[in-house]
C-alpha cells in the first residue's frame, strides 16, 4: 500500500521546476505563438515543455504508475482502461488564460486510483503557491518563500444559514443551464456574489474558504478536475455529477467530465435539493 504523504516533496519539487519552464516562455516575446489541436484547443511550448518535465520526474519518482497526461500520445483505450493506478496530468490547465495573458493557469497533477482521486496537487507558477489534498488525510496550501515550502491547513467555509453565496465560475462558460441553476439559486437564497476566475483555480478558491460553488455545464476533460476533486474532498468539500454521486475517472472511452457540481460544504442539503431540481 502506497504511503501517498511521501509524495508531497517530491511532487512539489517537480511542479516547481515544471513551473519555472512555463514562467520562461510567459515572459518571452514568444510566449503568444500557439498551434490548434484536433479540438481546436490551443498548444504551446510551455504546454510541451511542462509535459516533458512532468512525465519525466513522475517516471523516477515510481516507474511502476502509468502517466496520462493531456499532451500524451500512443497510448491506447484499452491500455487506459487496464490502468488500476494511475497519474493524471494536465501539463498547463488553463492555456487560453495563458495566451490572454490573464495569469489564471495551472499545473495539475492527480493521482487515481481505482477510479477515485486520491491525491492532488495544482500549482500557480506565476505565484509560485501549491495547492495539495489527500481525501482523509490532510489539505494544505503551500508558498515557497526564501528557498522553502510554508504550509497552511486548507478547510473549506460552511453554507450560512441564510444571506448571499459565492458561485465561482469562468467568463468563457454561459449558457441557458448555467442561468437556470443561478436562478434557482436566488429564488431560495437571494442576490448571488460572483466570482470570475480561469482554469482549475476555482478549485483552490473553494479549498481556500472564500467561494461556495462552482457549476460546470460546457465541456472539460478528465486531466482539467482530477486534482481539483481530490484537493476539494481533502478540505472537506465535493465534486458531484447529476446524479449525485462523485465523479469517476477512466470509466470508458471518453475522457470528458460529465457536467458536475463543485461544492464547499459537501454534506448541506441545498446540494441534494438543487440536484432534485433536475435543471
Amino acid at each position: 500500500m502506497l504511503d501517498l504523504q511521501t509524495f508531497i516533496n517530491p511532487l512539489l519539487a517537480l511542479s516547481r521546476t515544471a513551473g519555472v519552464a512555463i514562467c520562461q516562455h510567459y515572459d518571452s516575446a514568444e510566449a503568444a505563438e500557439y498551434e490548434e489541436k484536433g479540438d481546436d484547443s490551443p498548444l504551446t511550448r510551455a504546454d510541451l515543455d511542462s509535459h516533458a518535465i512532468l512525465t519525466a520526474g513522475l517516471k523516477n519518482l515510481d516507474s511502476d504508475i502509468p502517466i496520462l497526461s493531456e499532451e500524451s500520445t500512443g497510448i491506447s483505450v484499452a491500455q487506459r482502461l487496464a490502468w488500476t493506478r494511475y497519474w493524471l496530468v494536465d501539463p498547463l490547465d488553463g492555456t487560453r488564460e495563458f495566451l490572454d495573458r490573464t495569469g489564471e493557469f495551472t499545473i495539475n497533477i492527480a493521482l487515481i486510483d481505482n477510479h477515485v482521486p486520491v491525491l492532488g496537487l495544482l500549482y500557480l507558477p506565476l505565484e509560485k503557491k501549491a495547492y495539495l489534498g489527500i481525501p482523509g488525510v490532510m489539505a494544505c496550501s503551500y508558498e515557497y518563500i526564501h528557498e522553502t515550502w510554508q504550509a497552511v491547513d486548507l478547510r473549506t467555509r460552511r453554507l450560512p444559514p441564510d444571506g448571499p453565496l459565492t458561485v465561482l465560475a469562468g467568463v468563457r462558460h454561459r449558457g441557458p443551464r448555467l442561468n437556470d441553476c443561478l436562478a434557482w439559486l436566488e429564488e431560495r437564497r437571494g442576490p448571488l456574489q460572483r466570482k470570475n476566475s480561469g482554469s482549475a483555480l476555482k478549485f483552490c478558491q473553494l479549498a481556500d474558504g472564500i467561494g461556495d460553488f462552482y457549476p460546470r455545464f460546457s465541456p472539460c476533460c478528465e486531466w482539467d478536475t482530477g486534482a481539483g476533486q481530490a484537493l476539494l474532498v481533502a478540505a472537506g468539500g465535493g465534486l458531484l455529477g447529476m446524479d449525485g454521486h462523485p465523479v469517476r475517472y477512466n470509466l470508458g472511452e471518453s475522457l470528458y467530465s460529465p457536467d458536475f457540481y463543485a461544492v464547499a460544504d459537501a454534506d448541506n442539503i441545498l446540494w441534494q435539493e438543487l440536484l432534485a431540481s433536475n435543471l
